[in-house]
C-alpha cells in the first residue's frame, strides 16, 4: 500500500497544502487543497473519499474535484464520513447555493456523488484496502483512520485534542497485533506558546502531544511518528519543541521530502 502525502499543513501559504492523503490510486483520506496537485486522470481514479470531519481545510477540494472529473466517470464518487459531517456537506456545500447538489445530478438515480455514513469502530474493505474508523476529539464530530498495509497499519489521528484514551487504546491494540503499526501521523497544530488556543480549539501542541504519547508502550517508539497539521507560521517552533520532548523521534511532514510512503 502506498500513501501519498498531498497536503499536511494546518493552513495555506506558498508550498503549504491542507490535509489530504492518497492511498494507492483510488482512496482519498480528507480532501484538502493538496488534491489540486493531482492531474485530471489521477483525480478521475479516486472512487472513495474518507473525511475526518467537516472543517473547510479538510473538505475544500472535494466540490472542485467532483466538478472536474464527474463527467469523466461512469460511477459516482463515494464519500464516507460521520452522519454529522455528511449533514454539513448537504446543508452548507452541496446545497445549490454554494455548490450544485452532486447527489442529485445528473439524476437522483445516477448521481455523481454518494454520501455514505460510518461510525467509530467500523472496519471496511474498499479497493482491496482494509480501513478502520478511529476515535477523535475535536470541536466538531470527527474521526481518525487506520489503513492496513503490507508492513503494518498506517494510523492517522485526524484533528484531535488531548484526553482521547479510546484512540490510544486502539493504537496499542493495532501495535500489538500481528500486523503492527508501520507509522503514526498525528496532528500538532500549535506551538506551546499557543497552548490556550490549541486547548480551546481541541488541537494538540507539543506539550499535550507528550502527554498523549505516554499512553503508548515503550515498544511503540519503534515506529515513526509524523507531525501533521502544523500552522505554517509555527512549524519550525513546533518541531523544535517536539524534538525537545525526548519521548519519541518526530518528523515534520515535508512535501519536498516525504511524498510517498510504502506501508
Amino acid at each position: 500500500m502506498k500513501v501519498r502525502v498531498l497536503g499536511c499543513s494546518g493552513a495555506i501559504a506558498k508550498d503549504c497544502r491542507t490535509t489530504s492523503f492518497l492511498i494507492d490510486d483510488s482512496i482519498l483520506i480528507d480532501a484538502g487543497t493538496g488534491v489540486g496537485d493531482l492531474t485530471l486522470e489521477q483525480m478521475r481514479r479516486i472512487d472513495h473519499v474518507f473525511l475526518t470531519h467537516s472543517h473547510l481545510d479538510h473538505i475544500a477540494a472535494l466540490p472542485l474535484m467532483l466538478d472536474a472529473v464527474s463527467s469523466l466517470r461512469s460511477t459516482p464518487v463515494q464519500v464516507h464520513a460521520l452522519p454529522a459531517t455528511l449533514d454539513a456537506l448537504r446543508q452548507h456545500v452541496f446545497n445549490n447555493t454554494i455548490w450544485p447538489d452532486f447527489t442529485r445530478i445528473p439524476t437522483p438515480e445516477a448521481p455523481f456523488l454518494q454520501l455514505l455514513s460510518l461510525a467509530v469502530g467500523n472496519r471496511l474493505t474498499v479497493a482491496g484496502t482494509v480501513l478502520e474508523v478511529l476515535s477523535a476529539r475535536h470541536s466538531v464530530p470527527a474521526v481518525g483512520y487506520a489503513a492496513r498495509g503490507t508492513s503494518g497499519w498506517w494510523v492517522y489521528s485526524g484533528d484531535t485534542g488531548g484526553q482521547n484514551p479510546d484512540f490510544w487504546q486502539r493504537v496499542n491494540t493495532l501495535h500489538q497485533s500481528e500486523d503492527g503499526v508501520a507509522a503514526l501521523f498525528i496532528e500538532t497544530a500549535f506551538s506551546n506558546r499557543e497552548h490556550d488556543l490549541a486547548s480551546k480549539s481541541l488541537h494538540l501542541s507539543p506539550a499535550t502531544l507528550a502527554q498523549e504519547l505516554q499512553a503508548l508502550p515503550p515498544s511503540a517508539h519503534q515506529f515513526p511518528i509524523y507531525i501533521t497539521h502544523a500552522k505554517p507560521q509555527e512549524s519550525g517552533l513546533i518541531m523544535s519543541e517536539a524534538n525537545a520532548l525526548e519521548c519519541g523521534a518526530f518528523q515534520l511532514i515535508d512535501l519536498q521530502k516525504i511524498e510517498v510512503l510504502e506501508v
